[in-house]
């Protein structure tokens, strides 16, 4: 009677293990503070890690009403199709869009997000190079049409953006949206314009101005301050010029000493079983030969 007993209390105690094993506990509350805050491509991986993680953020609307895809590869990753898929779990409550470097994102791809998300007050653009200046135009065009306001716009690296065309985004926007390319006054072309933040820049107290853009002005990539003849022996492993102060602070490539400014950092290549980087340059020369 003692021997039956204890065997019944072993199979009911093994039952209720197996369920409590076959039924995953939900995750700590805590983790929707989280996610918000978690950049996008560590959201999807979090959505691989268990079924819990991936009914917790599909359940979730918070972490997917502000995307930014910083796409700084080599090879673009983000698509039409994906970003469409990723910018649906907003359910047309996407707040504000930023698509950085996104090499592979068409017009039709950004229009097609907007059409399903009318009340994007953010959208940052730049350097998607794919992008034009009628699809920016039509996508502020379609958000007007749903009485949405847009904060602010950055469309830097679209390519050959007319005056006309500027003139027309800027009639699209309202007076308190801010917009990051204007009219330069040394060569009259729609770019990005500085100004010099020294006080002691010569070019100022020659001129009483130092603003430009940077095909007019050379400036520092990552201080925005104008180089002069000096730096220009600062040698740079990417296309972009720095400052002699900006140079020494970035990280240098372990073989010609030159550093990449911080737009460019994710050309980098890392060395199994070393601390440092080499450029792309070298590693051609070194690896690929």
């Amino acid at each position: 009677m003692d021997i039956s007993h204890e065997t019944t209390h072993k199979q009911h105690q093994t039952n209720q293990d197996i369920s409590n094993i076959q039924q995953p506990s939900q995750p700590h509350e805590s983790l929707y503070l989280v996610l918000p805050y978690l950049p996008l491509f560590e959201l999807l991986a979090m959505a691989q890690v268990c079924k819990s993680f991936n009914d917790a953020l599909n359940n979730d609307i918070l972490p997917w009403l502000n995307i930014v895809v910083e796409d700084k590869v080599q090879r673009p990753r983000v698509s039409d199709e994906t970003l469409f898929k990723i910018t649906s779990k907003a359910m047309g409550r996407l707040r504000s869009l930023v698509l950085v470097n996104c090499g592979k994102i068409t017009d039709n791809g950004l229009l097609d997000v907007v059409a399903n998300n009318p009340g994007i007050n953010k959208l940052h653009v730049p350097h998607c190079r794919i992008l034009t200046a009628e699809g920016i135009i039509e996508a502020v065009t379609t958000l007007n049409r749903h009485d949405t306001t847009l904060k602010t716009l950055k469309i830097n690296g679209i390519s050959n953006i007319t005056k006309e065309q500027l003139q027309t985004l800027h009639s699209l926007l309202s007076d308190s949206c801010s917009i990051d390319v204007e009219i330069c006054p040394k060569c009259d072309e729609p770019r990005m314009v500085y100004v010099c933040p020294l006080e002691t820049c010569d070019r100022k107290r020659a001129t009483g101005s130092c603003r430009g853009c940077k095909f007019c002005i050379s400036r520092c990539e990552e201080c925005r301050k104008c180089v002069g003849f000096d730096d220009e022996d600062n040698e740079v492993a990417c296309e972009d010029m720095l400052c002699e102060d900006c140079w020494i602070k970035l990280p240098k490539c372990g073989f010609c000493n030159k550093p990449y400014c911080n737009k460019h950092a994710y050309k980098q290549c890392v060395i199994l079983g070393s601390s440092g980087f080499i450029c792309e340059a070298c590693y051609m020369m070194t690896y690929e030969i």
